[in-house]
């Protein structure tokens, strides 16, 4: 049975019937001091919990939370919402807390017999001490290196001739991938043919000239207009020849050009096929060296200020479970993103062999302190609800209580626990989903459940 806040509430407006008079029993109540009745929802303001719930002003209601097991002899409160014990929950009973659907820190599963746990096969085992760091894990994706990504696009409009390479293909720096049929391409080929003849011609009157005014023929001002207008016929030439070779146009003759790889790498995409008319900046293929990867890791906001540049950073990934890889942070963001609230950490990985590929998803570990202690404890006593990693400890012969942890590195049979669980305490394996299922059944409102 699940205590709720009916009984509560029902206490609460008898008690509240009263407050029109001071009662002498009451002492400094808000009754005594003649406050008007709470209003719904409010928080008190002196006392930081539930104005309607606040034992401290209205202390009528301590037996019913006492009646209910449901007091912290420690601090005077409700233990369900012990502002003290509980923060978290800012006061409110769990019914209230809507902060997410996983079941709060320290909620307690009792059975009512001894015998119950054993008949439904739970079994624990003690959470063992682990050596460690203290590290930051975080999720972790790969990606190609920018630095060697390159795309191959049309320089003019054209269409394609020949398709040198697919898929896959492993090229050289500067080899031929495809040609092109540019009519583009032909008219420059034949103004450089013009402008070819307009230099040698210009050449041969500047020399006419110059043999005309060293016989006093001709004037000075027409060998400065021949010069002038091989200077003009030669930069025209000039300006032509290096857009065709620009395009990869260079040599030849018609109207094809030639386009070359800009690195040497792996062809990781096409998209263009023989025949297809192409425009200008079109892309035709990517070429990625995969030689190195980047691994781009994201950091939570309130652990940023545990990261920098030179910091050692251990990868795993799900595509290489029997693999960690070792490396350093290269690059952490100067933003964080305003919607998952994280900042990028980029690490620069080798990759001789080619393992690593694009969008392979794992989780990094990132060294922020000096060595330590840990916890590890079995994969089958994590839980998981709503992105909360929860685990089940073992407190009595029938009652266990929720964890919630902070994981860090894991293996195929273990995971460690940074946070949440201590050395030596017995942590549920076989059950530990009975015993999730059975909180989530309804709202824990007293921060505890009895199982029959």
């Amino acid at each position: 049975m699940r205590p709720g806040l009916a009984g509560v509430l029902a206490a609460l407006a008898v008690a509240s019937a009263c407050r029109s008079k001071p009662d002498a029993g009451d002492g400094e109540t808000r009754s005594a001091r003649g406050a008007a009745a709470p209003v719904e929802g409010a928080m008190c303001k002196e006392h930081g919990v539930l104005e309607a719930v606040c034992t401290k002003c209205n202390p009528k209601l301590v037996p019913v939370f006492q009646a209910k097991g449901d007091w912290c002899t420690d601090h005077a409160f409700p233990e369900s919402f012990c502002p003290i014990c509980h923060p978290e929950r800012g006061g409110k009973p769990m019914a209230e807390v809507a902060r997410d659907a996983a079941p709060a820190d320290g909620t307690k599963i009792r059975f009512k017999r001894k015998d119950v746990a054993k008949l439904a096969g739970i079994e624990t085992v003690k959470a063992s001490p682990r050596p460690n760091a203290s590290a930051i894990t975080a999720p972790a994706k790969l990606v190609y290196d920018a630095t060697k990504q390159a795309q191959v696009n049309a320089r003019s409009p054209g269409v394609v001739r020949t398709l040198k390479v697919d898929v896959g293909a492993r090229v050289k720096n500067r080899q031929a991938l495809v040609v092109i049929d540019s009519p583009d391409v032909g008219a420059d080929r034949a103004r450089l043919a013009g402008t070819k003849s307009r230099v040698k011609l210009a050449e041969e009157n500047l020399t006419r000239q110059k043999q005309l005014l060293s016989e006093g023929i001709a004037a000075q001002k027409s060998v400065s207009s021949a010069q002038q207008e091989l200077d003009l016929a030669k930069s025209e030439h000039a300006a032509l020849a290096a857009s065709l070779s620009s395009l990869g146009a260079g040599g030849g003759g018609g109207g094809s050009y030639t386009l070359s790889a800009p690195l040497a790498g792996v062809v990781t995409e096409r998209k263009v096929t023989l025949g297809k008319l192409v425009s200008a900046g079109e892309v035709l293929l990517e070429i990625v060296d995969t030689s190195s990867m980047w691994a781009d890791v994201e950091v939570l906001e309130n652990d940023l200020s545990g990261v920098a540049v030179g910091q050692g950073v251990t990868l795993t990934f799900d595509g290489l479970r029997d693999r960690e890889i070792t490396a350093t942070i290269a690059h952490v963001a100067p933003a964080v993103d305003p919607h998952t609230r994280t900042a990028r950490v980029r690490v620069s990985l080798p990759n001789p062999d080619g393992s690593l590929r694009a969008n392979m998803y794992g989780r990094a570990r990132i060294a922020a302190g000096e060595s330590g202690t840990g916890v590890a404890v079995p994969l089958a006593a994590l839980q998981r609800v709503k992105g909360v990693a929860l685990v089940f400890v073992r407190i009595a012969d029938a009652e266990y209580e929720t964890r919630r942890v902070q994981t860090g590195a894991s293996d195929t049979d273990y995971v460690e626990i940074v946070k949440g669980v201590r050395a030596g305490e017995e942590v549920v394996t076989t059950g530990a989903f009975l015993l999730k299922t059975e909180t989530l059944k309804d709202s824990i409102g007293a921060g505890c459940c009895e199982v029959d």
